[in-house]
């Protein structure tokens, strides 16, 4: 994508179809006049008089206790600079969309318009009352370590500056894992720090607390070494400046054993990584382009352990690693402050859950056969689900332990189950299977490439390394479409219906015949179908010439999946095809099987169904738990709608006795634990939650994965398809952009498993 284009999308983002990216959503039902009474007057009074009689009680009747100011100047965003406020603005919503999807923790963005450190310090005290806590964003230094002292000392609730911080305590937790696979203590190494600004002074001053020697810390800035005798030098800066007249940074890493990159891009060379002490521990953090290329320091040594702030190298230093569950942990015990035993708390947290076995979810997410603590491996990977679960009651009990915290946790398994529910919104695994098409992209054909969003998609995926787009349809609307998106990239166009396709045409046509001449197919009638885009894109994926297929946006599901079930053979050992769509819900990813394909499935089939769709659901690192959906629980009908589900269900629990699957039984009762645990106790779906719901027939799933769709706005991936030889996958009919390039990357890693099986 050309610079104008990443403009306009970018641009378009923030625009489209509503300005920003955050926005305020009632928790409380407001349908009647009686809720309204409640919600305003003269109910309102209530809670009011409450918290007046005591404060505390903000926190009962109010969202106080997860709501997080995220505040700026706009002196210092992002590489920007000073932009001023209203200029700071989508990065600050931004930071509260992570806060969101990675910890459920409501914000307000606030920007204040003065540099005036009074004023500013001011200002934030007086809006305090509204807040949980704080977190300070994109101030410049030196000012922002005043602000920030300030406010600690100043506020009852926890305040961060994460610039500084969260750079600090998540390399601080990579440090402590590079020490011990260097075999070093961080007592006895020296330290080369490129940067003196507020994140490299505070990422210092946590290495210290770890046991790093400030003697041992040599830091340089844009104008060379920290010496004692510079007058310009801050406060917190004299600290870490050395009794000696000039030393470059080439001579400064001479025997080093640590490198903490956060200034400019390529400062280092190969000759510097050299000199370097043995396994040297080099975490190059400038963004975009590390202080040095992660290929070029592993091509230089073997033995360097690296970190970068980069997603497409192993060891990325991530905030998003730290502060969604520092916040989360210090509101949910209100906490006072965030002080330095819970910053290190997260650090350790950070540090030990790298040592633990990863889940399969995780590895799935990155395409890793398996990611196992070690020079690739030293911190964890930011889609990691178990974050939650350890750093936050991790920062908690610190702060219960350092005596700041007012509201302790005294039931700790109920409280990780809280967390664990916070997580269901939190819908990452969009991220997590784009993340991991990424990993190996593959080939696919988009069949329908002359309809501008087909043509948008594709170029999506080109655009973010999932895959690599064949274009189907006529070439000259193509072309200008093309134009028109300001998709400029050299991707493969085929018209299948023009003269110079006819040798292709008659090869693909002679193989198909081949196939059906016993089933009335002539050669003729081979020849007239190759010219349909479906047919043509089939036969491309049968001979080798594409990895998958998507197609359907234009039209309706049963003539575009006939070609496909025609052309395309079954997988090895499945003897039905069918379909599933992976619903992001509330609660968390769920599949829905058979949305598409089979209009009245037998108890066999049934059985089939549930098979694959839990195979498909381990793929995408989900341990399925399945419910076989009725309007009958547990024999309450004899109609046979409702006896063909529980004779699949008595097949799988005699055949199958591993898979937690169970039924028949009713939606509601299936989806309530609670409910589920109390009237059918003996159910092996008892106290779990269902993220697997197989239907009894064609309409009702269809039904129910498109209500859910419409009515609650759920994202849906699919139909995805099950029992197919090749990577081919339909969309229904008018999928938009987004739905087209989900299914372009799920396209993606059923070739990826196909690929891995056949390799075996």
């Amino acid at each position: 994508m050309d610079k104008n284009s990443k403009r306009r999308e970018a641009l378009l983002y923030h625009a489209k179809p509503t300005p920003g990216k955050i926005q305020v959503v009632p928790t409380k039902k407001y349908a009647t006049q009686r809720d309204l009474s409640l919600a305003y007057s003269p109910g309102v009074a209530e809670p009011c008089l409450e918290i007046a009689k005591d404060v505390n009680n903000v926190y009962k009747y109010t969202a106080k206790g997860n709501l997080v100011a995220v505040i700026t100047n706009g002196t210092a965003v992002l590489g920007l600079g000073d932009i001023g406020p209203e200029a700071s603005k989508p990065v600050m919503e931004g930071k509260g969309l992570l806060f969101k999807i990675f910890a459920d923790i409501d914000v307000f963005d606030i920007e204040i318009g003065t540099k005036d450190i009074e004023e500013f310090i001011q200002t934030v005290k007086n809006i305090a009352p509204t807040f949980g806590g704080i977190n300070l964003e994109d101030i410049k230094a030196p000012e922002s370590f005043e602000i920030e002292r300030r406010l600690v000392e100043e506020l009852n609730i926890p305040v961060m500056h994460d610039d500084q911080h969260g750079t600090a305590i998540i390399s601080s937790a990579a440090l402590l894992n590079a020490l011990e696979l260097a075999n070093k203590k961080s007592e006895d190494v020296k330290m080369v720090v490129s940067g003196a600004g507020s994140a490299a002074l505070a990422c210092a001053d946590l290495y210290v607390l770890l046991g790093v020697k400030v003697e041992n810390i040599l830091m340089f800035n844009s104008k060379g070494v920290l010496t004692k005798d510079n007058p310009s030098l801050s406060v917190l800066q004299q600290k870490y400046a050395r009794d000696i007249k000039s030393m470059s940074l080439e001579e400064a890493l001479v025997g080093a054993d640590i490198f903490l990159g956060l200034s400019t891009g390529g400062i280092m060379s190969p000759q510097m990584l050299m000199g370097m002490a043995e396994s040297p521990i080099v975490f190059a953090m400038a963004n975009p382009n590390p202080e040095i290329d992660y290929n070029l320091a592993i091509a230089t040594r073997k033995d360097v352990i690296m970190a970068t702030g980069r997603s497409d190298f192993p060891n990325q230093v991530n905030n998003v690693l730290g502060f969604p569950y520092i916040f989360r942990g210090a509101l949910d015990v209100r906490a006072t402050k965030i002080n330095e035993a819970m910053k290190m708390a997260a650090v350790k947290a950070l540090a030990l859950l790298t040592k633990e076995s990863v889940p399969e979810q995780v590895n799935v997410a990155y395409g890793a056969t398996k990611l196992v603590f070690g020079r690739e491996y030293i911190i964890p990977k930011p889609f990691d689900p178990r974050l939650i679960t350890i750093v936050a009651p991790a920062v908690a009990k610190a702060a219960m332990d350092s005596g700041v915290a007012l509201n302790p946790i005294t039931d700790w398994k109920k409280y990780e189950e809280e967390l664990l529910d916070r997580l269901g919104n939190d819908n990452k695994m969009v991220r997590l299977i784009t993340n991991r098409a990424k990993m190996d992209p593959k080939r696919i054909v988009f069949a329908e490439a002359d309809h501008l969003d087909v043509l948008k998609a594709a170029q999506i995926v080109l655009e973010e390394g999932i895959g690599f787009p064949i274009l189907l349809g006529n070439k000259e609307i193509i072309l200008e479409l093309k134009e028109e998106l300001g998709f400029d990239a050299d991707v493969q166009i085929i018209d299948p219906k023009i003269k110079e396709e006819e040798p292709r045409r008659n090869k693909f046509a002679k193989t198909y015949w081949k196939s059906r001449q016993r089933r009335g197919i002539s050669l003729l009638d081979a020849q007239k179908l190759m010219r349909e885009r479906n047919y043509f894109a089939a036969m491309m994926v049968n001979e080798g010439e594409a990895d998958a297929l998507v197609t359907g946006h234009s039209r309706s599901y049963p003539s575009v999946v006939k070609p496909m079930l025609q052309l395309i053979e079954k997988a090895h050992g499945a003897s039905l095809v069918a379909t599933t769509n992976m619903m992001m819900t509330s609660r968390g990813p769920m599949f829905l099987s058979d949305t598409a394909i089979n209009i009245n499935p037998s108890a066999d089939d049934l059985a089939k169904i549930a098979i694959m769709t839990a195979k498909t659901a381990r793929m995408f690192g989900v341990e399925p738990v399945i419910a076989m959906i009725s309007y009958s629980n547990f024999g309450s009908s004899t109609n046979e709608s409702a006896t063909k589900v529980r004779e699949a269900v008595d097949y799988l629990h005699k055949s199958h006795p591993e898979m937690v699957i169970d039924g028949e039984i009713q939606a509601d009762f299936a989806l309530n634990p609670e409910m589920l645990k109390a009237k059918f106790p003996f159910s092996k779906l008892a106290g779990k939650k269902v993220n697997t719901l197989i239907f009894p027939n064609l309409e009702s799933a269809n039904i129910t994965y498109k209500l859910l769709k419409e009515l609650n706005k759920v994202d849906s991936i699919g139909p995805i398809m099950l029992g197919m030889g090749k990577p081919v996958h339909i969309f229904q009919l008018g999928a938009n952009v987004e739905e087209m390039v989900n299914m372009a990357a799920i396209a993606v890693i059923d070739a990826q498993e196909k690929e891995k099986k056949k390799n075996l």
